[in-house]
């Protein structure tokens, strides 16, 4: 099978018929290398069609059988919430994270479980057999169905798959894989990309559920096209800092659930351990009686989770102020700031603003709004927030306070956690009935809700 040259963007995945400095596509510059890539035979079956297999037929969508269930538990009830309830069988799930975050750890601890039920083949590229046992000791995993394999070559990965014919396919990871067919070396665009085509045909025309290992570049994203998120059903990217214990899951796509949901892990010596309060790990350490800090509500998914927000404002001797955000967004910090000087009245212009997400949270909900801002208030009067409130609500460029969602489930997670006193937009859609022991605070505006809390 002949072979041809072709040039390929490494951010966004497109094919061109020669090179440029700049991708014309996603604008990346200096992303189009040239890789080798295989002349298609239009004869050849498809990686995950058996040999002798009929050509399937179109069918209506009426005969289309759901009486199977197509989902199973994995075991960790946060990966299961993140996937939206559950594996799905004949589903392709690529996992993304930075070396070391605990990418394979998650992988290998949930096949204790889906061992009693299914038959698992993992295949790793990166370790030996002995290594992923010894591992496994570490991790507990002791299931029979578990079979292994280290091999970087696809072609034998997949006459594997055929003698085996397991239920769960684990690869591990597809930056080391290879396609004989190609001459480039594993990792490059072409080799990730056929291999994972190759993948995907397998889950889909088996039914085989795919779990894909893949590292991530300096910028964060999965190494590779850009093409490889688009082809796979669920992207999984696993954050952290190194120097915490605590992993923070969330889903980039999801075909079959929602994208909003986080799984929060903690890393402990027998593996990953579920975190199913993330509102208290979130809140540990905090300060008391301390100004620039203030506690917010927020929705990931349909779970209420409580982070605290810190600001540091500092005047500065430089004619242009330093601005930096962590855990939130950065155009959206500089708008909460101009909007405070504006609206609220603090000449902040001149002051070195600094404004942080305690537990390498990050939030991109508006509702966060309000305790930004009075975290930032509070930093530059010097006068703390008190420890018992938090506070709920979005931000208008007028400085008005606009009405949020699910607020009587913020309110209740608010009270379950002990505190007192939540200040709330006064424009909300029902009549609140608060929870026993919490006082609801409403504002209209920036200014009132300073004026009730720090008395701005």
């Amino acid at each position: 099978m002949k072979s041809k040259t072709a040039f390929f963007c490494t951010e966004c995945g497109n094919e061109f018929p020669r090179w440029s400095g700049q991708c014309p596509v996603c604008g990346a510059w200096n992303s189009i290398v040239e890789q080798p890539v295989k002349k298609e035979d239009k004869r050849a079956p498809s990686g995950g069609a058996k040999r002798g297999a009929l050509p399937k037929r179109p069918v209506t969508l009426k005969e289309v059988d759901l009486t199977e269930e197509i989902r199973f538990d994995t075991g960790l009830g946060e990966l299961d919430r993140v996937l939206g309830g559950g594996a799905v069988k004949g589903s392709l799930v690529l996992v993304g994270g930075a070396p070391g975050i605990g990418k394979s750890t998650l992988l290998l601890q949930i096949c204790q479980h889906i061992g009693e039920d299914h038959s698992i083949f993992y295949v790793t590229g990166e370790e030996s057999e002995r290594q992923l046992k010894m591992r496994a000791q570490r991790l507990g995993v002791t299931s029979d169905n578990l079979m292994v394999l280290s091999e970087t070559n696809l072609s034998d990965i997949l006459e594997a798959v055929n003698e085996t014919e397991p239920d769960i396919l684990i690869i591990d990871s597809i930056q080391t894989l290879f396609s004989p067919d190609l001459t480039s070396a594993p990792g490059s665009v072409g080799q990730v990309k056929d291999c994972t085509m190759t993948l995907m045909q397998l889950a889909k025309g088996s039914g085989i559920t795919v779990f894909v290992i893949g590292h991530v570049n300096k910028e964060g994203a999965i190494a590779g096209p850009k093409v490889l998120e688009h082809m796979v059903d669920c992207v999984l990217y696993f954050e952290g800092d190194q120097s915490s214990s605590y992993r923070i899951l969330r889903a980039a796509k999801n075909r079959f659930g929602s994208t909003n949901e986080i799984g929060v892990f903690e890393m402990a010596g027998n593996g990953l351990v579920e975190v199913p309060n993330p509102s208290e790990m979130l809140l540990s350490g905090r300060p008391k009686n301390t100004p620039g800090t203030c506690v917010a509500c927020i929705m990931e998914g349909s779970r209420p989770v409580l982070a605290e927000i810190q600001a540091l404002l500092t005047p500065t001797n430089f004619n242009v102020p330093r601005r930096t955000s962590n855990g939130l967004d950065y155009n959206r910090a500089m708008l909460l700031l101009a909007v405070l000087e504006k609206r609220g009245g603090l000449r902040i212009g001149g002051a070195d603003s600094y404004v942080n997400v305690i537990g390498g949270l990050y939030i991109d909900e508006p509702a966060a709004d309000l305790a930004a801002m009075l975290a930032m208030a509070s930093s530059y009067r010097d006068t703390p927030v008190p420890d018992d409130l938090v506070a709920i609500g979005e931000i208008g460029l007028t400085g008005e306070l606009r009405q949020v969602t699910q607020l009587e489930q913020r309110l209740s997670e608010i009270a379950r956690h002990g505190f007192k006193k939540a200040i709330i937009p006064k424009q909300h859609r029902v009549k609140l009935q608060p929870p026993a022991g919490l006082k609801l605070l409403e504002a209209g505006s920036i200014r009132e809700a300073m004026e009730l809390i720090i008395g701005a």
